[in-house]
């Protein structure tokens, strides 16, 4: 069969069959959805995106190597961080990873995770990067982006080469959310800070001032969003 009519007949099918659906209690796998057919588990989560900013001069303006150790330390704190909190990697994207929070506390755990980085970057990346290269200017900035909605898993690609797709606006936004300007190292939606603990929206564990500040996501018809230039410390 030539592979335009492959493709067709494959295409065809996809649009052509029922879906399976089923509520998730847990974080699927691969293996846990159907590659051959129309399957989705569908479940509540926050997503977290985490997201090295300003990576294109990074890689232009320095050694390979180094940028390569950049995303390396990035990557390797926020992806233990976010395990730390319950959270699950879901997907690496270059410079990039997402995370899945389910549960009761997914809001709190994902928005605690994001300060956790933020923190990590400022006293664990940074200092080592300077004792390992005193006479190197550069400093990595990051941007975390967390947003919380329905979320439809289903799995895609070819039999070899496929992934879980995580359909719904909280990865979208999440990833959109990452890639704001550095002026705050946070950003989350109105619904996560309406639903998250009192520990993460205010300073001195839920007693002192307000960390977030009310703005408004001019890419998105001007709905509000939070941003925040807070850490939280790893112990």
């Amino acid at each position: 069969m030539a592979l335009k009519d492959e493709l067709d007949s494959d295409v065809a099918a996809i649009f052509r069959a029922r879906w399976t659906e089923r509520d998730g209690d847990k974080v699927p796998e691969a293996d846990d959805l159907k590659l051959g057919s129309n399957d989705a588990v569908k479940l509540k989560g926050a997503v977290l995106y985490a997201d090295l900013a300003d990576s294109t001069a990074l890689v232009d303006g320095y050694k390979n190597w180094f940028a390569a150790e950049i995303y390396k330390t990035f990557l390797h704190c926020a992806a233990k961080i976010i395990r730390s909190e319950s959270g699950v990697i879901t997907a690496y994207d270059g410079d990039r990873v997402m995370g899945l929070f389910i549960g009761d506390s997914k809001n709190t755990s994902a928005v605690r995770a994001s300060m956790k980085i933020h923190w990590a970057m400022i006293n664990i990346v940074e200092p080592a990067l300077k004792k390992q290269y005193p006479n190197n200017s550069y400093t990595p900035k990051h941007v975390v982006g967390v947003d919380s909605t329905d979320l439809y898993v289903a799995r895609t690609g070819v039999r070899g080469a496929n992934d879980l797709v995580w359909v719904g606006r909280a990865a979208n936004y999440a990833a959109k959310l990452a890639a704001l300007s550095e002026d705050h190292r946070t950003y989350i939606t109105e619904e996560v800070h309406g639903n998250m603990h009192k520990s993460v929206r205010y300073a001195n564990n839920g007693d002192g001032q307000d960390m977030w500040t009310r703005l408004s996501w001019t890419e998105f018809d001007d709905r509000t969003i939070y941003g925040s230039t807070y850490w939280w410390r790893v112990d």
